[in-house]
């Protein structure tokens, strides 16, 4: 890796997926409280939880929230109507102060910070409760662009848009398919796994996360 320059990060601009990595993993955990009421196989149901929200081209904006349930009950069985279930996952969506402290760190250094989400029209809506945008330069939501992370174009797209090259960029990432896509495209990318974990791979970028009290100090702003 190449040395670190005197800016704050080796990088200048860091995306930050949603679910997973800025907030807890409501759309998963979400499915898995839906098949346990329901009696099904969390695990199956998950699977194909995820597989349609893509086939369906909810995740893209070529289906609507109604589509993806039904083809969810048409797939499964479960009988709940759409309210039902999409609480079931928005409120599981929980932000993670730490990880908005570590946005607030990185624009204040003169970072862009991004948010690169496939989380449907539901990241809206989770904006109009929390206000989290605020906090970002840009937000890259799959629904609106027509593309998702699955797609290396969809990369390419969000480099144009902010001005930069891969190398400039840094995904955080909590799926390993998505990093490696990103990689391929050109850009850095860390697989977020836990807080300890994010704090030591973000050393690799901008050292100050490494220092003793990094976190502690940045707490409660």
């Amino acid at each position: 890796m190449k040395d670190i320059p005197s800016k704050a990060c080796a990088v200048d601009a860091v995306l930050f997926d949603f679910g997973g990595v800025l907030a807890e993993e409501g759309f998963a955990n979400g499915l898995r409280a839906i098949a346990l009421k329901n009696g099904k196989a969390p695990d199956e149901f998950m699977r194909i939880g995820h597989e349609l929200v893509h086939k369906t081209g909810f995740v893209t904006g070529r289906a609507t929230e109604h589509d993806y349930w039904e083809a969810i009950r048409k797939k499964t069985g479960i009988r709940d109507d759409d309210r039902t279930l999409r609480t079931e996952i928005l409120s599981r969506f929980i932000l993670r102060p730490f990880m908005l402290d570590a946005v607030r760190y990185l624009r204040e250094t003169g970072i862009l910070v991004a948010i690169l989400s496939d989380q449907t029209s539901w990241l809206d809506e989770l904006n109009d409760r929390y206000d989290f945008f605020r906090f970002f330069d840009y937000v890259f939501n799959s629904y609106h662009m027509g593309r998702s992370k699955k797609d290396p174009a969809h990369f390419g797209e969000v480099l144009a848009a902010m001005g930069l090259e891969g190398e400039q960029v840094l995904l955080i990432d909590d799926r390993k398919e998505n990093c490696d896509t990103a990689r391929a495209a050109g850009l850095h990318a860390i697989q977020y796994e836990n807080r300890e974990f994010f704090y030591r791979d973000m050393t690799l970028f901008c050292p100050a996360f490494g220092r003793p009290g990094f976190a502690g100090r940045r707490e409660g702003l």
